[in-house]
């Protein structure tokens, strides 16, 4: 008997999952997912200005005021990544005696899901 109910049970909530409940406040649109929790999440940006291919003998005689040639032109603008994904371009400002970056292109959401590799 204790099986019939234990069954009878099991049936019962089989059913009730399949049963489909319109969410509150009615007008069948589904509420967005509070995604408040991603805010605190801490991301590492980093600017790319150029790069260079040595030898290990030339940085061997790399010392104080020499000059490593880079790949990119001057004015040319520089790739902002973040958590080593490239997501816009830019060119560096001065701000308050300090270096930034004004973006003046931003990869469109689909270019940044193809730089994820999915």
């Amino acid at each position: 008997m204790e099986q019939e109910v234990g069954k009878l049970n099991q049936k019962e909530m089989n059913a009730a999952a399949t049963k489909q409940v319109p969410p509150p406040g009615g007008g069948g649109q589904k509420e967005a997912p509070n995604l408040d929790f991603v805010l605190d999440i801490p991301l590492e940006i980093s600017v790319e200005l150029g790069r260079a291919k040595m030898l290990i003998s030339d940085l061997l005689q790399l010392g104080q005021g020499s000059v490593i040639e880079l790949n990119k032109l001057a004015g040319e603008p520089v790739e902002i990544f973040i958590n080593q994904k490239l997501i816009a371009r830019g060119e560096v400002v001065v701000v308050n005696e300090k270096f930034g970056i004004k973006m003046t292109d931003i990869l469109s959401p689909m270019e940044r899901v193809k730089q994820l590799g999915l």
